[in-house]
């Protein structure tokens, strides 16, 4: 394989037809195949505790092979059958990654984020109808096994629950004294049969697939459940060939990884980089994991013990997030060899370039910033590990996969963009995904252009002269004032250059008179301290288009994020829309009492629910008709309920 230093490095691995590349079918038999070639290297190494980092739990490619033979048909046992759903709701444990590829080998997969709330994992399992669920069953200091009790029995399609006990992996003391205080505390019941996942899998054959099946390459391997910048999950779904190309053009093609070498892994399982291009990236390669704690970098101890970690485990790549970066530029390298660790790859959001170069400077580490998303399977693009690294890009194009950017009139194609035009991005290629399950989500997700279909992915950006890809933005994040586009990072990024600053999100206040004005929130570095003041003279300094000066600069002790590490701008958004309304609602003659509250509309949207209580005399109706009176000025949906009594329109 061709290394990668620009484009056409790219075009010549394309000149053989990608069906003469040899990808398998599906992601069981890229795992069978790495195993038959590589059967004693090592292919998942656990250890549970950041402390005791050295105490690891060790499968070579035979014994993980086996472990998914025994998962598989465990499941095909419980009737899953190539269009059933497992779902999982589980930290980062090898027993994940054997759900995972072990539920997509008897039927479809479904990764869920054991940090929803309750109502929310009822909902995704319920979209999913899952037959079959794998989750904790009861651990200290963890609350996953009690919200998915208290949800399950509202899953008609759910039969059975199958239970991963984590104090399998403690000594034996500290084993019994957990499963004996279980035995004195009574769990809530729940309808579904429960049963356990390691003596479950024990008793099945780990030599063969007990199910005939035959995986075609078009067959769905998982949902993976997604909601963008807006919250709200929607269920993508996978083709075994999305997962089995995504995974070989990012690790084998792009970031050219090899047999032996060891990847390893903090990011979520419940969400693609780590299950696909990590994991299945990994494997595709014949190189191995290694999963530090189940909560990963959020892990006690994970983020301080990194550098020791990597070098114990001669580890060659890691990947994160640019949250992850920031707080690894406040851990001394000390004694720990880095030398082995040849890159580490950055994704989920925007990396700040002053974070980048310093996280190099200090470490040696390049990082290859690249992008992708679920609805691309996973990666899209990303740096060349042998090319120039344009810091603020994410790189080139995957091999086989095309990116575009597009001018559109809602989602009529009107024409392509000229090299280095902002437009929005669409992808075309093999790591496109099938489709939402629910269909209502498709009528947004792609473009028809001359009998072909591309992913709209709603995201803005440019294609230089040389086919590096640079993001600018989020198209539904665009802040509008009084007619300027103005791209959030217009705001965050000159800001991420002052010495105080560590992390940055601008978003849009609503204003009645110009759209929106811009309020930039902060997080400063442990120990640094800045006045708004002093930030804002910083900002109109720096940024220099007028109108993209923040109206307003707040400090955070820490600005909202997801649990993949990205900054989750909704609640600030909400926090702005919700303040507005306040203000407004506030003058309104006659109201006493009031409370606002913004969320998240499936289909709408932002909305406001705006209680007014008012002094008696006042007509509920009339209340309305001055209400609407000041909220009718903004884009968002608002609905009113006026002394307890909700209102029309």
């Amino acid at each position: 394989m061709a290394r990668i230093s620009t484009l056409a490095d790219v075009e010549a691995i394309e000149a053989t037809p990608l069906e003469e590349q040899g990808l398998a079918d599906s992601t069981y038999e890229t795992i069978r195949r790495a195993a038959q070639q590589y059967p004693e290297h090592p292919a998942l190494i656990f250890f549970l505790q950041a402390k005791a980092y050295e105490k690891a739990v060790t499968y070579t490619y035979r014994e993980l092979l086996a472990k998914l033979h025994r998962t598989a048909n465990l499941f095909h046992e419980l009737g899953i059958g190539p269009k059933d759903t497992v779902a999982y709701i589980l930290p980062n444990l090898p027993q994940t990654y054997l759900t995972l590829y072990g539920g997509e080998a008897a039927g479809i997969a479904c990764p869920i984020n054991p940090l929803l709330e309750a109502d929310t994992l009822a909902e995704i399992l319920n979209a999913a109808e899952t037959k079959v669920l794998v989750t904790i069953g009861p651990f200290p200091k963890s609350d996953v096994w009690e919200k998915v009790a208290s949800v399950v029995d509202r899953v008609a399609t759910l039969q059975t629950i199958v239970q991963v006990d984590i104090a399998n992996y403690l000594s034996t003391p500290l084993k019994l004294v957990i499963k004996a205080s279980r035995m004195l505390k009574k769990g809530p019941a729940v309808r579904a049969k429960i049963i356990d996942f390691d003596s479950a899998i024990a008793r099945q054959p780990s030599n063969r697939l007990r199910s005939e099946r035959v995986i075609g390459p078009q067959e769905i391997a998982s949902y993976f459940h997604t909601g963008g910048t807006t919250g709200i999950p929607k269920l993508a779904r996978h083709t075994h060939f999305n997962e089995v190309y995504d995974a070989w053009a990012a690790a084998v093609v792009a970031v050219d990884s090899q047999p032996g070498e060891l990847n390893y892994l903090g990011l979520p399982l419940f969400h693609n980089y780590g299950a696909i291009a990590v994991g299945l990236g990994a494997w595709s390669a014949g190189g191995g994991v290694v999963i530090g704690t189940p909560q990963g970098f959020r892990g006690e101890g994970v983020v301080a013990n990194l550098w020791k970690i990597l070098d114990h485990y001669r580890c060659t790549i890691f990947s994160g997030v640019p949250t992850l970066y920031k707080a690894l530029l406040n851990v001394p390298v000390g004694a720990a060899d880095l030398s082995r660790v040849r890159l580490t790859t950055s994704g989920a959001a925007p990396l700040p370039v002053e974070l980048a170069r310093q996280f190099t400077e200090m470490t040696g580490i390049p990082i290859l910033e690249g992008y992708g998303l679920t609805e691309g399977t996973s990666v899209g693009s990303v740096n060349p590990r042998y090319g120039e690294i344009r810091v603020g890009s994410v790189g080139f194009r995957l091999a086989y996969q095309r990116w575009a950017t597009a001018v559109l009139d809602d989602l009529t194609f009107v024409r392509f963009c000229e090299p280095g035009e902002v437009g929005v991005l669409l992808l075309n290629g093999p790591n496109v995904f099938a489709g939402y399950r629910d269909d209502f989500h498709n009528r947004t997700a792609f473009v028809e252009i001359d009998g072909e279909r591309w992913l709209n992915t709603g995201d803005l950006g440019r294609l230089d002269e040389d086919g590096y890809l640079w993001l600018t933005g989020r198209k539904k994040e665009l802040i509008i004032r009084g007619g300027h586009n103005i791209d959030p990072q217009m705001i965050e990024e000159p800001l991420m250059r002052h010495p105080a600053v560590a992390l940055t999100a601008a978003v849009g206040r609503p204003d009645s008179r110009v759209g929106e004005v811009p309020v930039l929130y902060v997080e400063l570095k442990p120990g640094a301290t800045a006045t708004t003041d002093e930030l804002m003279a910083f900002a109109q300094k720096e940024i220099g288009e007028r109108a993209a000066h923040p109206k307003e600069i707040r400090i955070l002790d820490a600005i909202p994020l997801t649990a993949v590490g990205k900054i989750y701008k909704p609640a600030l958004y909400h926090e702005q829309v919700e303040e507005v309304l306040r203000e407004e609602v506030k003058k309104v003659v006659g109201v006493i009492s009031l409370h606002v509250k913004a969320d998240v509309d499936k289909r709408l949207g932002t909305v406001a629910y705006i209680e007014v209580t008012t002094r008696s005399g006042v007509e509920n109706s009339e209340m309305a008709a001055s209400l609407r009176g000041v909220v009718g000025s903004y884009t968002f949906p608002c609905r009113l309920t006026v002394n307890g009594e909700p209102m029309a329109g």
